[in-house]
């Protein structure tokens, strides 16, 4: 096979609500292939495209005969201490160089990557982005929407307007609890199963932190993610957390902006968390990620990947997740935006009882739909 040169590097950003801009890299190949990556970051869009403007020279200077070439080239470029902008462009050109190969291969991209362990990946609904109104009434209707098409669960990030510093935060918490209880009786009026998980987003003290899991095993929610800042001098805490968690039959997850396995070493290492979830958008890309959930796994940890974004990440997420062994559940952004399948023209796989086939290949088995993209577009 003749070494993968890039003629071309595109960066789009598209805003596809007042709250999220999507992030995508094209890649074009001498033969005119076009391999996909997701980059989104919340709104730093410009951010990431500066760091994709410093990366471009050695992307287009470099050829890449196989994997092997293209972890070490991303390997040089990756730092577990870069920022998380870096990270992303980084990560973005990972996958969409993975989708490029797996295409001058002709095979799927899960079966370039590995074995696969599954044909179909279980799913849970992230409902926050969607739930506009931010109404305890909006939540449980929209918790209940997910539950009754068969997800394993719903999870949901109530705790708008709290701050580690505590600051007039009484009244945001209150109102958070709020939400829980409604989504928790919405969600007990399911036959089937479904699991109630809340995403804190590093907004707790340790007080607050200790306080909420007992508050959130009272309301009977499973998984318990992000409550205070990953910092060195919060591990001591964090194990903690995770002791007094599954002292009550909650799970402790997080590590979603964590860049490489040496970003996610010491917290494997430590014992924090029940679940890492490493996002193929911060990572370093599929390779990382997929070394990332091999490392967890030696330590008793699942892997369960970070993907609250757009069609092209959950793609690739549902490649990589069919190849990790402790992978109990991977996240969907649900309801944000009917963008979300438009983007992809057609080429995600329907979801179906809470879980998802996997994308055809070969390579990524996704392309964007240029006519929305043109329409879309707020920056290249």
């Amino acid at each position: 096979m003749h070494a993968l040169l890039i003629q071309a590097a595109h960066l789009k950003a598209v805003r596809v609500s007042p709250r999220t801009v999507w992030i995508f890299i094209e890649l074009i190949d001498a033969d005119g292939r076009t391999g996909l990556g997701e980059a989104s970051l919340e709104s730093n869009h410009l951010a990431v495209a500066t760091a994709f403007e410093h990366l471009r020279p050695s992307l287009q200077a470099s050829q890449f005969g196989n994997a092997a070439d293209l972890g070490r080239w991303v390997r040089a470029h990756l730092t577990h201490r870069a920022d998380l902008a870096h990270a992303a462009a980084l990560s973005a050109i990972e996958q969409a160089l993975q989708d490029l190969l797996a295409q001058v291969a002709g095979r799927s991209l899960h079966a370039c990557l590995g074995s696969p362990r599954r044909s179909r990946v279980a799913l849970y609904a992230n409902i926050n982005r969607g739930t506009t109104s931010r109404s305890a009434e909006q939540f449980a209707q929209r918790a209940l929407e997910a539950a009754s098409r068969g997800f394993a669960g719903v999870k949901i990030a109530p705790f708008d307007g709290v701050t580690p510093d505590g600051a007039g935060s009484r009244g945001a918490i209150d109102l958070a609890l709020a939400r829980i209880a409604a989504v928790r009786a919405a969600l007990n009026g399911q036959r089937s199963h479904c699991s109630l998980m809340v995403d804190c987003h590093w907004r707790f003290s340790e007080l607050t932190a200790v306080d909420m899991v007992h508050e959130l095993a009272a309301l009977g929610v499973t998984w318990y993610e992000c409550p205070v800042a990953e910092t060195p001098e919060h591990y001591p805490l964090i194990a903690r957390l995770r002791r007094l968690a599954n002292a009550r039959g909650i799970r402790l997850a997080g590590a979603e902006t964590m860049v490489g396995l040496e970003g996610f070493r010491p917290i494997l290492e430590a014992g924090l968390y029940d679940v890492v979830m490493p996002d193929v958008k911060y990572a370093g890309g599929l390779e990382q990620t997929l070394r990332i959930a091999e490392f967890a796994a030696t330590h008793g940890t699942d892997c369960s990947p970070h993907n609250p974004t757009g069609p092209i990440c959950h793609a690739h997420s549902l490649h990589v997740a069919a190849l990790i062994d402790r992978m109990p559940m991977l996240e969907l952004q649900y309801g944000e935006t009917p963008l979300f399948e438009q983007l992809a023209n057609g080429g995600l796989p329907p979801y179906q009882d809470g879980t998802s086939a996997l994308p055809e290949g070969p390579g990524l088995g996704v392309k964007l739909a240029p006519s929305y993209l043109d329409h879309l577009e707020i920056t290249t």
